[in-house]
């Protein structure tokens, strides 16, 4: 599918039951500013959802600036709806964000400026994800550091240009551009470690696919001009959300780090000494957070406290993992993945689109 009419980029969209939002993150890309020169498409891959995505999708298909297509696949999870979309994309870039932002203007061309025009050894961009507040947020929540900003999806590493291996960092899902021949070299995104509902591995497909991203030689770049603003509902900013996200977040990491013990500092897993099958040094981080709670409560630092319990629900939900994998017995699973071999896969998709 790539190979027929090749295109300079392809955005695309995984969605699940949020058709109104998806509809308003259509209407913003339909009128984003974007070079005469960059010949691009659209691709809303729908994961299973039952209520008016399809309708919305077709209804925006005529007015619509350049192709606009739907893909359906019934295999539950945000990697492999994204990966079914990238078989079916026709871009040099694969340009992803979510079906709730708003792209500003000028947003595909900074994207896909580092990756079509730059150092070839440049394999990915990303940039600022900016809150569309559903309430006012919380005073818990410190938003004069980013500790916790991933929680609700949102990113600002400053007006200056870096590389993301530099500053250790990643981009967020909800907008980062990567050129194809990338998931040519090191794959596609792990289905099981991405998100889906009823479970508690979740969001870690990014950070284990950069991990493979490295190790085939590429390297990103933030754009601070690449980008898009997020809604957060109400619903996500209390207590009890990221609680429950912090806890899963800790799951994740030690299904993650079973399957890449070399973690994205560099440090190797299988030489680290460790506790119940929990890294030793966790256990130091674990009494600084727990006196930094007490500390910061007693100092009545609500915002302090609260990043400090996020970090011991991060550990309750580590140690959880690592517990239940020495009851089961569990191994480290083994993998393959390949733009090819989704491809061979996409028998079970519905697409339509001009």
């Amino acid at each position: 599918m790539p190979g027929s009419g090749a295109l300079d980029a392809t955005v695309l969209i995984a969605t699940y039951n949020r058709a109104a939002l998806l509809d308003e993150t259509l209407q913003w890309l339909a009128r984003m500013r974007v070079s005469p020169a960059l010949a691009w498409e659209v691709i809303v891959v729908d994961n299973n959802s039952t209520d008016r995505t399809r309708e919305v999708v077709e209804r925006h298909r005529g007015g619509f600036p350049v192709g606009l297509r739907y893909v359906f696949e019934e295999r539950q999870g945000r990697s492999s709806a994204l990966n079914t979309g990238i078989a079916h994309a026709r871009g040099r870039v694969l340009a992803f964000t979510d079906d709730d932002v708003r792209v500003q203007d000028g947003w595909l061309d900074a994207a896909c400026k580092p990756l079509l025009r730059g150092d070839p050894a440049v394999g990915y961009s990303g940039g600022p994800v900016r809150p569309i507040w559903g309430a006012p947020p919380p005073a818990w929540l410190d938003l004069t550091r980013g500790d916790l900003w991933g929680t609700i999806a949102i990113q600002d590493h400053g007006s200056a240009t870096m590389s993301y291996e530099e500053a250790r960092r990643v981009p967020l899902g909800a907008n980062m551009a990567v050129r194809r021949d990338v998931f040519d070299a090191a794959g596609l995104f792990r289905a099981d470690l991405g998100r889906a509902a009823g479970r508690f591995v979740m969001g870690q497909e990014v950070p284990e696919w950069l991990l493979r991203v490295r190790k085939a030689g590429f390297t990103g770049v933030y754009v601070p001009v690449m980008e898009v603003h997020h809604h957060i509902p109400a619903s996500r900013l209390t207590k009890q959300y990221f609680r429950r996200w912090w806890f899963g977040k800790g799951v994740s990491r030690a299904t993650l780090e079973r399957l890449q013990p070399v973690t994205e500092l560099g440090v190797d897993l299988t030489r680290t000494p460790h506790i119940l099958g929990v890294p030793r040094y966790m256990y130091g981080s674990l009494l600084r957070d727990l006196w930094g709670l007490v500390r910061e409560t007693g100092a009545r630092r609500p915002a302090a406290a609260f990043r400090h319990e996020m970090m011991l629900m991060f550990f309750a939900g580590y140690f959880a993992a690592r517990w239940r994998e020495r009851r089961a017995g569990t191994q480290p699973a083994r993998h393959s993945s390949g733009v090819r071999e989704a491809a061979q896969r996409t028998s079970n998709t519905v697409t339509t689109g001009r």
